[in-house]
């Protein structure tokens, strides 16, 4: 099972932390599971309503839309962070 971490406004609309989640077949990259988590239910809906400004981390590692994940990962989903 993958660990799936919410942070921020992703924990808040997902009303959780975090899950453990057994990948479906067909999600083998982090915008695939992006696009899953939103179809799933509305709390993904809303908290992935804008894929482009999602920022995610693989294995504690900063992840691209194609990059890959797999059911031993521990995947992150924070918003874009400004600094100044």
């Amino acid at each position: 099972m993958a660990r799936i971490l919410y942070f921020a406004s992703f924990r808040e609309r997902m009303g959780r932390t975090e899950e453990a989640l057994t990948l479906p077949p067909d999600v083998a990259t982090v915008g695939e599971l992006v696009a899953f988590l939103r179809e799933r239910d509305g709390a993904g809906a809303q908290a992935f309503a804008h894929p482009a400004t999602v920022r995610a981390a693989v294995n504690q590692e900063f992840a691209a839309p194609g990059s890959p994940v797999q059911d031993a990962d521990e995947i992150a989903f924070f918003p874009p962070v400004t600094g100044g």
